[in-house]
């Protein structure tokens, strides 16, 4: 391995043009990125608007929201693997394509119908698009230092652009409308093709017959959209022991069952199982749900105990995150890779995780009518902290076993963690959120106080989960030093989990 490094490095030391244009195609591809984060953050502020305009009830404005994360967290995986088999700037492309295209059918809905059918297909090329980028950016830098500073951007682009969605979407929705949310995406979309179309090489594919199996990708498919609609809508309105929440979530995991069985007999699997025995991967995909479980279900809640406890408007709230976007900017692309590269990923995920934790703790301790500077601007700071270190150490370890042939699956696998996991914590803690906050109120405790300590719940247990995470991270997860000696132990050509680790770790 450190021998192919050194052909990469001497090869990209004597291609300097070629070296440039790989940092230019990887700004491409996070522009695309970004797009896609943004928009699901940046609808939230403007759901309220979108209800007075076109006449959604409380119940059916959540579908703006479900209909792309349905499609969205469903269709990741096989997105990916599709990358794989036919070429991932092929998906990439036509994901981008598609989701350009029905943004501007969402700007110009003037119906329920049409916003709730074009945001399905924004799910659609959302997933199309994201599912594929990791993949192409560990295959385009193969050197572990370039690899750990690539991944370090596009963990800032995907961490922070939650934040900055916030900010926008109270700019747009503000100063023009909430259709305008939508058709800003458009000019973005076509200079992000057109710059992709000119700098991101256009890669063969394995080929579908390595990989063409169209039960599984039924399967797959429909347990993840079963799955995270069964999350989004009958959990969260009926609750979860409601029967028809059990009833979907068996099925879920039933046909989750069948795709397992049927990819161990398979002669072409669509996802082949044996990504999975890299405990590094296993683990840092179980660890990174945990996380986002955690962590982005205080970004929901917390962006509601801003506006109805607090009294912050659209904008408000959007500067109030400014501070956790600015940390995991500075952390990511500035110092990240060097600590990754110094100390190794699980350490610095370690500490990252505790940061984190820390922030959730002080959020949860917060009183009901808080002030920013001496109450809250220490806990968005521990938290952007704690996301910029740890982020780019998960987005290593994920891909960690990663080969060109499975580089697409593997970025897939993690986008969906990420989803379900952020989809399943944020449906947990907002219903028993509001759970605590309907037991307040029936005590005769003030509004304000009621809400805030349903918020202060969810923030405990988002401080629990990532809790969990950290135990996950120091028993699952191999150390450098591990995974040295297992490589000296067990190096045999092939083997998942020794010559699929990141080179970065010999080095640390």
């Amino acid at each position: 391995m450190t021998d192919i490094a050194a052909v990469n490095g001497t090869q990209a030391a004597g291609q300097p043009e070629s070296d440039r244009s790989r940092w230019i195609a990887l700004v491409v591809l996070c522009v695309g990125m970004l797009m896609i984060v943004l928009d699901q953050t940046i609808v939230n502020v403007a759901l309220p608007s979108i209800k007075d305009d076109l006449g959604f009830s409380q119940s059916t404005l959540a579908w703006v929201v479900n209909a792309y994360l349905i499609t969205f967290g469903g269709l990741l995986l096989l997105a990916g693997r599709l990358g794989d088999l036919i070429g991932r700037k092929t998906i990439f492309m036509s994901g981008l394509a598609l989701f350009t295209a029905a943004s501007a059918l969402c700007g110009i809905a003037q119906s329920q119908e049409m916003l709730v059918g074009a945001r399905f297909l924004q799910g659609v090329g959302g997933a199309t698009t994201s599912a594929v980028i990791l993949g192409m950016i560990v295959t385009m830098f193969p050197q572990p230092r370039d690899q750990a500073k690539a991944i370090g951007i596009y963990s800032f682009v995907a961490a922070a652009g939650a934040s900055i969605g916030l900010l926008l979407g109270g700019v747009l929705t503000q100063a023009l409308s909430w259709h305008w949310i939508f058709f800003v995406n458009l000019p973005i979309g076509a200079v992000t093709a057109l710059a992709a179309i000119r700098v991101v090489e256009r890669d063969q594919g394995i080929g579908l017959k390595q990989g063409a199996d169209a039960l599984g990708a039924v399967l797959i498919t429909g347990a993840l959209m079963l799955g995270v609609y069964t999350i989004v809508k009958p959990a969260a309105d009926d609750g979860w022991g409601a029967p028809l929440t059990l009833g979907l979530g068996a099925a879920s995991l039933a046909l989750l069952a069948a795709f397992i069985a049927r990819e161990a007999t398979a002669r072409t699997p669509l996802v082949p199982l044996r990504i999975f025995r890299n405990r590094n991967v296993s683990g840092a995909n179980v660890i990174q749900a945990l996380f986002v479980a955690g962590m982005f279900g205080m970004f929901f809640l917390g962006s509601l105990y801003l506006e109805r406890v607090l009294g912050y408007d659209p904008l408000e709230i959007g500067l109030a995150f400014l501070p956790v976007a600015l940390a995991i900017g500075i952390l990511s692309v500035g110092f990240s890779e060097r600590l990754i590269m110094r100390f190794g990923a699980k350490p610095t995920l370690l500490v990252g995780q505790v940061l984190i934790v820390a922030g959730l703790i002080l959020f949860a301790l917060s009183p009901v009518h808080a002030d920013y500077l001496s109450d809250l601007s220490g806990p968005m700071l521990l938290l952007g902290i704690g996301a910029g270190l740890s982020f780019p150490s998960l987005m290593g370890l994920a891909m960690s076993s990663a080969t060109q042939e499975d580089s697409g699956l593997a970025s897939g696998l993690v986008n969906t963690s990420l989803q379900v996991g952020g989809a399943l914590g944020l449906a947990v803690l907002a219903t028993l959120s509001a759970t605590r906050t309907d037991s307040q109120l029936a005590s005769g405790v003030s509004p304000d106080a009621a809400l805030t300590s349903g918020y202060h719940l969810a923030f405990w247990i988002g401080a629990g989960l990532v809790t969990a995470a950290i135990a996950v991270t120091g028993l699952v997860l191999r150390s450098a030093p591990a995974l040295a000696e297992a490589e000296a132990i067990e190096g045999a050509p092939g083997e998942p989990g020794v010559e699929g680790e990141p080179a970065y770790w010999e080095a640390a």
